[in-house]
């Protein structure tokens, strides 16, 4: 999220330009009557629970009519952002974003909840700039292999012109698979490897996969009500390197 607010400027510029008369894109274009509905139905139920939520401390009624007609520029509505959170009221956050417009058009919703979620990040404040050091003086901590016994560094990241997963088509996830495992296919040296896609893939080497934290398990049921888990296993696959350890 934080990433994100560091591109709020280019995000704002977009979001502007499709809501410039004649562009029927973008937050202009009102969404449904069934969405709305479903908005409707969905906002009584919840309000009605004792949900525990940043969504249920933030979206009041206020804010609920002033975004609940909006759309991003691919489509995305209020109910793809609260959608897991009205299905789970048990949720600790609630919401998700479904693309990165979204931050910018729902921002009256997403803004106070990652203030609180963050201890205090604001709208106005900004990812700090990357600084890695000399990399090249690192010198290795555990020489002798005495108290180290294994290390992790992760990472997401999303693809522009892209929705998040909420909003992913089926197409968009087989030509997302296509274009990052043709790209890890050119990797040389140590991070050459091989990429396998889920789909075909037999039960036991996917078990294996997740038993050593190499992949995901599918069932979250935050994800799925979000709509972040369509098309399973369509588009996903995990590539790794021999020694197995740089993977994607």
């Amino acid at each position: 999220m934080a990433f994100l607010y560091g591109v709020r400027e280019k995000l704002l510029e977009n979001v502007k330009e499709s809501m410039q008369p004649g562009n029927e894109t973008g937050s202009t274009k009102m969404v449904d009557q069934a969405t709305l509905d479903k908005l409707e139905a969905g906002f009584a139920k919840f309000q009605a629970t004792e949900s525990k939520s940043l969504l249920k401390k933030y979206l009041t009624k206020e804010i609920f009519d002033a975004l609940k007609v909006k759309k991003t520029s691919f489509g995305s509505s209020l109910l793809d952002v609260v959608q897991s959170g009205f299905e789970n009221p048990d949720s600790g956050v609630g919401i998700y974003a479904p693309d990165a417009e979204a931050y910018i058009v729902f921002a009256d919703l997403f803004d106070p909840i990652i203030e609180d979620y963050h201890k205090g990040f604001k709208k106005t404040d900004k990812h700090p700039p990357k600084n890695w050091g000399d990399v090249d003086s690192f010198a290795n901590l555990d020489p002798n292999g005495e108290f180290v016994i294994s290390t992790r560094v992760r990472c997401g990241r999303s693809l522009q012109g892209y929705p998040f997963n909420p909003c992913l088509t089926e197409a968009q996830y087989k030509e997302m698979e296509e274009k990052v495992s043709s790209t890890l296919s050119g990797l040389e040296g140590e991070l050459k490897g091989q990429f396998y896609p889920l789909t075909g893939m037999t039960k036991e080497v996917q078990q294996k996969l997740i038993d050593d934290h190499f992949l995901f398990k599918e069932g979250d049921r935050f994800l799925q009500a979000a709509n972040a888990c369509r098309f399973w296993p369509t588009g996903r696959g995990i590539y790794h390197n021999d020694n197995k350890t740089f993977l994607v």
